[in-house]
């Protein structure tokens, strides 16, 4: 089961029916209660931070509803968490949207605003201008259309961290960012159409892999004892 954390700030439905074309099942988490009874009664195998609209607003969010002491767990736990849009943006150290924000920190980096001869936001379709090899990216290539809606970018701290960029006014917008089991897209996977579609797919497929490889460790653990 993939938890779809529901900071208030989005509409869920597309990123929920988006998961469902791809094959995966998910549930939506609206508090660290209902985190709680999840949990109690089904093995979450990944966690995905969807979220649109201020940094500043999703991040109190975050912490009045109890979810930002479960991305925090799941963070340190290992389970695959998967920032989307605003979401990804949240897992990094700061935003400069309407003043300083400090964000989840789980990657390093900054969060600013677009400068220059560009127009604001960054809405529409644009092309992949560089993609890494990764399981989250299989069957996803250079040039490859997806969607998005933003005003603000992250300033990654390490290049390492960038998995797939596009090319917005001469900056290179980082399009996915990943780091062990830490992701995020600054597009839309759940509108861009057979290509957001097989990222889904790929996540829900890297959760899945990661399930069974736990459980094949607790099965060696009690097989030694």
């Amino acid at each position: 089961m993939i938890a779809l954390l529901d900071l208030g700030v989005g509409n869920l439905s597309s990123v929920q029916s988006g998961f469902k074309r791809a094959g995966a099942e998910t549930a939506l988490v609206q508090n660290r209660a209902a985190w709680d009874a999840l949990t109690q009664t089904t093995a979450v195998t990944g966690v995905v931070l969807p979220g649109v609209g201020a940094f500043g607003d999703a991040m109190f969010q975050l912490r009045s509803s109890g979810l930002l002491e479960v991305v925090r767990r799941a963070a340190k736990q290992e389970i695959p968490l998967f920032g989307i849009c605003l979401g990804m943006q949240l897992l990094f150290s700061v935003s400069e949207e309407h003043g300083s924000h400090v964000g989840l920190g789980l990657l390093p980096g900054r969060v600013t605003r677009f400068t220059g001869d560009v127009k604001i936001p960054h809405m529409g379709w644009n092309s992949l201008s560089y993609v890494a090899e990764h399981p989250l990216l299989r069957n996803v290539h250079r040039e490859e259309y997806v969607y998005f809606v933003h005003s603000y970018y992250v300033v990654l701290q390490d290049p390492g961290h960038l998995l797939a960029a596009a090319d917005y006014g001469g900056v290179q917008v980082p399009a996915v960012v990943g780091k062990n089991r830490i992701f995020g897209a600054q597009f839309h996977p759940e509108k861009s159409g057979s290509v957001g579609e097989q990222i889904l797919r790929n996540f829900a497929a890297l959760c899945e892999a990661d399930r069974r490889g736990q459980s094949r460790a607790e099965e060696a653990v009690s097989h030694d004892r």
